[in-house]
């Protein structure tokens, strides 16, 4: 796809006790300098869980600097971050806001926005679905955020990411409170969603909130929370409308978006590309 910006990245990133962050860090740097001369826009997605064990201020400089934080790499240049459940261990997420400034978003909500290239890009703050702490108020203020931004965004083909899946084979599972998010997304004709949570790599048929097939609206979720925290493999029932899983590989997603399609690869740190796939914006 000519003139096509790549968004790359991964959830459950940086622990200090593994060295699956640097291995999936050191992909995303080759990424991005392989395509730096290029005449296309790049950016670093994350699915939350972005430190270990607790996204406090330690963690960050401990593990998440040394990989993905290192600035001899040109990933913290790219970066645009998603909250996990891990950095609300520190209460507001504080040290992840610190650490990552501005593009992270707004202290306690970490919602935001941008466009890249021909795509719209909505990032969501699931904790605040599924974490007591936060209120009613806060939760009905990011949905109504939400449906304003889809409804403005000026460009045909949009991808979504937060934390916590929808659908999951994995070792969490399911969630059927992150419908809340998915029923507005749906509804706006929303092509891609990503998300961590669960340490494995999974992909999904195009489907609706309920998780039935549909071909010509449906949202293709990817599950992606490899980026180099401990894996685990699948204990949940196969969920209906798995497409593709790997079990057991670090890895990132590398999504290729054009003006009307998409392109997506799991890039393994065993060398390995799996699920090349791809379809057409809605």
């Amino acid at each position: 796809m000519t003139g096509a910006s790549i968004l790359i990245g991964a959830g459950d990133i940086a622990a200090c006790d593994s060295d699956g962050d640097e291995l999936t860090a050191a992909i995303v740097d080759s990424v991005l300098r392989a395509d730096s001369t290029a005449s296309v826009e790049n950016v670093v997605f994350t699915t939350g869980d972005n430190a270990y064990p607790d996204g406090s201020e330690r963690n960050f400089i401990d593990c998440f600097t040394p990989s993905w934080g290192d600035t001899a790499k040109r990933i913290m240049k790219y970066i645009r971050p998603s909250p996990g459940n891990h950095e609300h261990a520190i209460f507001g997420a504080a040290a992840y806001y610190e650490y990552f400034g501005s593009k992270a978003g707004s202290p306690r909500k970490g919602y935001y926005s941008y466009d890249l290239g021909e795509w719209h890009v909505v990032v969501l703050n699931s904790e605040i679905v599924v974490n007591t702490v936060f209120t009613e108020e806060e939760r009905k203020a990011q949905i109504d955020w939400l449906v304003t931004d889809l409804k403005d965004k000026p460009k045909k083909c949009t991808v979504a990411y937060w934390h916590h899946p929808r659908f999951s084979s994995g070792w969490h599972g399911s969630d059927r409170k992150l419908a809340v998010f998915w029923g507005p997304l749906y509804d706006a004709g929303v092509d891609l969603v990503l998300n961590g949570h669960d340490h494995h790599y999974e992909r999904f048929h195009p489907m609706s909130p309920a998780g039935l097939p549909d071909s010509v609206r449906g949202i293709v979720e990817i599950m992606v929370g490899t980026g180099g925290g401990e894996l685990r493999g699948l204990r949940s029932p196969i969920v209906a409308n798995s497409a593709f899983r790997v079990q057991g590989n670090f890895g990132v997603v590398k999504l290729t978006l054009g003006a009307e399609e998409w392109r997506s690869a799991f890039l393994a740190t065993n060398g390995r590309v799996y699920d090349s796939n791809g379809g057409k914006c809605h």
